[in-house]
């Protein structure tokens, strides 16, 4: 893919991560020309990516639709994070040097300053906040030392976000102190104790999910 492609792909699939593609919405190539400014081999080589990402739906000679969304596949998609991320943190922990824990510092106050202010009730920078959320968790695992695990793992995260920036998942002072508990067991390097941090702050986001689906 070219480089046009490739920052064309980034945007297409940032839009279905924050909805301004909605679930399930027919996707017509006509309407991506306008919004992209692509041709149309280029699109439907972006989109024949997405379907392989499991971001978009071939519906045969019906075209294309944004994936669904459903409580099954945020639990299958929560699962799955689960089981790359823990393994990558402990990795990342084993190997990461001083450079690492600075990166992880950074990305750890960017976050905490942004959801203070989710705390405070200003909602208006959601894309930032996920953005640094997404920032730090990538910083924690930045030197697990494998590059295809980082691929799959972006690929699997961005997939949970979707679900975050569609369900409005941000659950305050829980978060913030699973954040900080996910910060202090990197920097004493205890992998135990981080893995069932992280496990549970993601089960916490999937169970909050679940009662606005319930709505």
């Amino acid at each position: 893919m070219s480089k046009l492609g490739g920052d064309l792909y980034r945007a297409m699939r940032h839009d279905i991560v924050f909805g301004r593609l909605d679930a399930n919405s027919k996707i017509r190539l006509s309407h991506l020309k306008e919004t992209y400014g692509a041709s149309i081999p280029t699109l439907r080589e972006i989109l024949n990516r997405l379907v392989s990402e499991g971001f978009v739906v071939a519906e045969g000679k019906r075209g294309h639709i944004v994936a669904p969304i459903s409580k099954e596949g945020l639990k299958d998609i929560a699962d799955l994070r689960i089981l790359l991320e823990c393994y990558a943190l402990r990795l990342s922990l084993a190997k990461g040097n001083t450079d690492w824990e600075a990166h992880v510092i950074s990305a750890h106050y960017k976050l905490s300053q942004m959801e203070k202010r989710m705390q405070s009730g200003d909602d208006s920078a959601r894309e930032t906040w996920k953005q640094y959320d997404w920032e730090f968790h990538q910083a924690l695992i930045s030197a697990c030392g494998s590059t295809e695990l980082l691929q799959v793992h972006g690929i699997v995260f961005d997939k949970y976000l979707r679900y975050q920036m569609r369900l409005l998942t941000f659950r305050g002072d829980v978060a913030s102190a699973e954040h900080k508990a996910l910060l202090d067991a990197a920097l004493n390097r205890d992998a135990d104790t981080a893995e069932s941090v992280l496990r549970a702050h993601i089960n916490g986001g999937v169970a909050h999910s679940f009662q606005v689906f319930a709505k």
